[in-house]
């Protein structure tokens, strides 16, 4: 009998679930939007039951959609955007609106934090900088804003190992998602009661579900949530991993040799090495999903996302297609507007606000949507060069992510950084990552490079323009004045 396998994918903005065969052929795949609100200013929740129906209707699709009977699937995983905050009780139930990964409300205690000198003491365990939707920073909240919702949880989730508990019923907490939340020891990736101390956190201990890895069987799928999704009871699901190793493995990621991109929600810049770099000038270092081995992370939610609101807020019919075409027929060297993508914050400045900067009468929607382009390139650019302090310049980047769909985009980056980019082939990306830990899980390959090895393949290459070399760098100094000269306004 064939061997499938599925990876559900919650991102951003979109619940997805795609179904691969063991070579990493899409077969079918189906997608809900997972809609966000904001109650208060810098605040975005999502109704946790709503994406649990979301998702569930999405693997139902796509188990109808490619007319299998369900017990061919030889196993699930799961990954999701890392951060924010799902809180559960004991029976797999939430407690509260989810909290998303863009959510500052928390920005106080990371100010307070910094202020006492706690991020230098945690950094040699915790290996990354903080910020406010972590979810050490957004316990700390509750516990003085809603001491009664934290008295009704008993675990602590991300969004891909909540859903791995709907399916299950099992509560565990998967390693290369909670390395990312500076509530444990990436260095010895254990739980670590200093670290908790340190935050004034140590109570919180008891919300800290017990550690498994991406390869690991979590449990298999219940009756009820059979019943929900269409799956087989009783079919395996695998631990899943954070989506920047997902994003990473369906690129092929295996070596230190190569880096990745990932244009989505956030923008997310990266590579793997055997020792864990720890620098107080690294965004994030977390534990990758092929043991042994750290990814070095730089990044910030200043990438696609930024380009989904200007379309909806102004054009009746937002199509990619169409803004590819009106961007690319304006020349780089044409348009000076600088756009600065900040919509939904940055760490490049703490209190950095997103404008357009330049604009005269003459100037046109697509200028501006051309400037957007730019602003986003912009930002991982800078996240790049921060990169490239501890590490060569590689031969070639693997690209993914929401922009990837489009050719003058990609093709942007790789003028921009003069490095060739690759983009893997596939439409969920995501998904194919997770399904890896479903391949490894279930036995079908060994470990994660011999799934990358047989799962993974490139779509295509964009070789970068050295006559546009200049003119990015020109624009690339001018977009970082603007940033700099700005900070004294927005503080």
């Amino acid at each position: 009998m064939s061997k499938y396998l599925l990876g559900i994918d919650n991102g951003g903005t979109m619940s997805k679930a795609a179904l691969f065969t063991t070579a990493g052929k899409e077969v079918a795949c189906a997608s809900r939007n997972v809609q966000s609100f904001e109650l208060h200013p810098g605040w975005s929740e999502r109704d946790a039951t709503g994406v649990w129906e979301r998702t569930a209707s999405a693997i139902r699709e796509v188990v109808e959609k490619s007319n299998l009977d369900p017990k061919e699937i030889a196993a699930v995983a799961c990954t999701g955007h890392g951060n924010g905050l799902y809180l559960i009780d004991a029976e797999g139930k939430p407690v509260r609106n989810s909290i998303n990964s863009t959510d500052s409300r928390a920005a106080s205690y990371i100010e307070r934090w910094m202020a006492d000198g706690v991020d230098e003491k945690v950094l040699p365990k915790t290996t990354q900088c903080l910020w406010p939707a972590q979810p050490n920073a957004l316990l700390a909240w509750l516990r003085d804003n809603e001491p009664e919702t934290l008295a009704k949880a008993s675990a602590v989730q991300f969004a891909k190992d909540y859903i791995r508990t709907q399916l299950t019923g099992e509560i565990w907490m998967e390693l290369t998602d909670m390395s990312g939340s500076s509530l444990m020891n990436v260095v010895t990736g254990e739980y670590d009661d200093e670290v908790l101390e340190l935050f004034g956190l140590s109570d919180m201990k008891r919300l800290l579900p017990p550690l498994k890895k991406s390869h690991d069987v979590c449990g298999k799928v219940t009756a009820d949530a059979a019943a929900l999704t269409g799956l087989a009871e009783g079919t395996p699901v695998a631990g899943g991993m954070f989506d920047i190793d997902a994003c990473g493995l369906a690129s092929g990621i295996v070596d230190a040799g190569q880096m990745s991109l990932v244009a989505g929600t956030w923008g997310n810049n990266q590579y793997i090495a055997k020792e864990p770099l720890i620098d107080k000038e690294l965004f994030m270092t977390s534990c990758y999903s092929i043991p042994g081995w750290y990814l070095m992370l730089e990044g910030s939610p200043t990438s696609a996302s930024n380009l989904q609101w200007f379309v909806n807020r102004f054009f009746d019919e937002p199509d990619l297609k169409a803004c590819d075409e009106a961007v690319g027929a304006i020349e780089p060297a044409a348009n000076e507007i600088v756009f600065l993508p900040f919509l939904y914050g940055t760490n490049e400045k703490s209190a950095a606000k997103s404008s357009f900067l330049g604009l005269e009468g003459r100037h046109t929607r697509e200028d501006m949507m051309r400037a957007v382009y730019e602003g986003v390139v912009f930002s991982h650019n800078h996240h790049l060069q921060r990169l490239l302090q501890f590490r060569d310049k590689p031969e070639c980047i693997r690209f993914t992510g929401g922009a990837a769909r489009s050719e003058v985009w990609v093709q942007m980056f790789a003028d921009c950084f003069q490095i060739p980019v690759e983009i893997p082939a596939g439409t969920e990306l995501g998904a194919l990552g997770a399904a890896m830990a479903a391949a490894v899980a279930a036995g079908v390959y060994e470990d994660f490079p011999e799934a990358a090895k047989a799962m993974t393949r490139i779509a295509r290459r964009h070789d970068p323009d050295p006559a546009k070399a200049a003119i990015y760098a020109e624009k690339y100094a001018r977009y970082k004045k603007a940033v700099e000269t700005l900070d004294a306004i927005w503080r």
